[in-house]
């Protein structure tokens, strides 16, 4: 058995009794350096550090165990932590877990937020521009002392100066301290003193969320953009859940990328644009909306090096010879495919491939008021024809 003890910045004084005699029944304590540091001389165990890479000795943490074996890790290990990674590997037959009060709880309490009002949002493995929102509240775990600074820096950039951030540090230990600023200010005098033990609470001003699909003039575009009541019909076909990948074939602005992104927690994407100024447009959005967007260069050139995705989207280039191929070849079982057209070679490639493989095959058509003369006339916009099918 595995048994996985949280601890916080306050050591072994803040442990339970429970917690307490595991590590003192303890033959072998496995965890990082600073966590075993927080161990006192009561316990006899030998205390081992995680080399790095950490994931081949979770993998191997059993073998040639004896008996039960013990693992420290800060605050709870099942919130973002190496109590799920081991009950991933392992199974939660075989794992215990003591849990901690969580930093997120801690930082809660210090800022006076419900718990069940606050998004949780960790850095420790992702870019900081994924903690940008437009609006509402965090907890924002942080990497290192660097990132408060970063964060600070990506909320001004991306016109929300206004945040109020509060940086928690040494949460619940006797060195614990607490300071608060908007980002704006933090960026522009960032203190040098910042522990790596931190966290963020993150009040996001102005607050502009918005939970449906965003209008064209949100992106930053060159007019190559899936245009907002095609994009709402197109996530409808896609259909994201949560911690899906999706593929953005002829990415354009990006925009059916960062909605995908938006859609659910944990879904992530990938953007394929051969047009350097697009690429550089798609990371401006994706920042700007906190999406975990990966750009890549070109289709099918680059898709062996990103993993395959749940669902993939063409936007453009369908008529580039074995584009098609390719994408429907990286789905899996299951996987979803749709493709939006607008012209009648590409309307021809759809065709053909709807006749082999089924699916769905509509068209969208749509009309928008505009001026005309001192009245309002209606303008069409191009006719948009829709394939998607689900690989079997």
């Amino acid at each position: 058995m595995i048994i996985v003890v949280g601890i916080g910045a306050d050591g072994m004084s803040g442990l339970a009794q429970a917690s307490r005699a595991e590590l003192a029944r303890a033959t072998v304590v496995h965890g990082s350096r600073r966590q075993l540091d927080l161990l006192d001389g009561s316990l006899t165990a030998v205390r081992r550090a995680w080399p790095t890479p950490m994931l081949p000795a979770l993998r191997t943490i059993l073998d040639g165990a004896t008996g039960d074996v013990h693992v420290v890790a800060s605050g709870d290990p099942l919130l973002h932590g190496v109590g799920t990674s081991l009950i991933r590997l392992h199974g939660a037959e075989n794992v215990v877990v003591l849990p901690h009060v969580s930093s997120v709880t801690l930082a809660c309490s210090r800022v006076g937020w419900a718990v069940q009002d606050t998004e949780i949002i960790s850095l420790v493995t992702s870019e900081p521009h994924t903690a940008v929102r437009r609006g509402g509240q965090a907890v924002v775990l942080s990497r290192d002392s660097t990132s408060p600074a970063a964060l600070a820096r990506l909320l001004t950039d991306t016109g929300r100066g206004d945040a109020e951030i509060t940086v928690l540090e040494q949460l619940g230990g006797p060195a614990e301290r607490r300071r608060t600023a908007t980002a704006r200010e933090w960026a522009a005098r960032p203190p040098g003193d910042v522990d790596d033990l931190n966290v963020i609470a993150v009040r996001y001003l102005p607050d502009e969320r918005r939970f449906a699909i965003m209008p064209d003039e949100a992106y930053a575009n060159d007019g190559q953009i899936t245009k907002q009541p095609v994009r709402a019909l197109t996530l409808a076909a896609l259909a994201p859940r949560p911690g899906e990948l999706l593929w953005d074939v002829g990415a354009g602005s990006g925009s059916i990328a960062i909605e995908w992104c938006r859609s659910g927690p944990g879904c992530h994407a990938v953007a394929f644009e051969r047009d350097e100024g697009r690429r550089k447009r798609i990371t401006e959005n994706a920042i700007a909306f906190g999406a975990r967007v990966e750009v890549q260069v070109d289709a099918p050139g680059t898709f062996d090096s990103v993993p395959p995705p749940a669902a993939i989207f063409i936007g453009g280039g369908l008529t580039q010879p074995g584009l098609l191929e390719a994408c429907y070849d990286r789905l899996t079982v299951g996987g979803r495919l749709v493709v939006n057209t607008v012209t009648v070679e590409s309307e021809a490639v759809v065709a053909e491939w709807y006749s082999r493989y089924g699916g769905h095959l509509v068209r969208f058509e749509y009309q928008r008021g505009e001026p005309l003369g001192g009245f309002t006339g209606w303008r069409p916009a191009m006719p948009i024809t829709q394939w998607s099918v689900t690989k079997r």
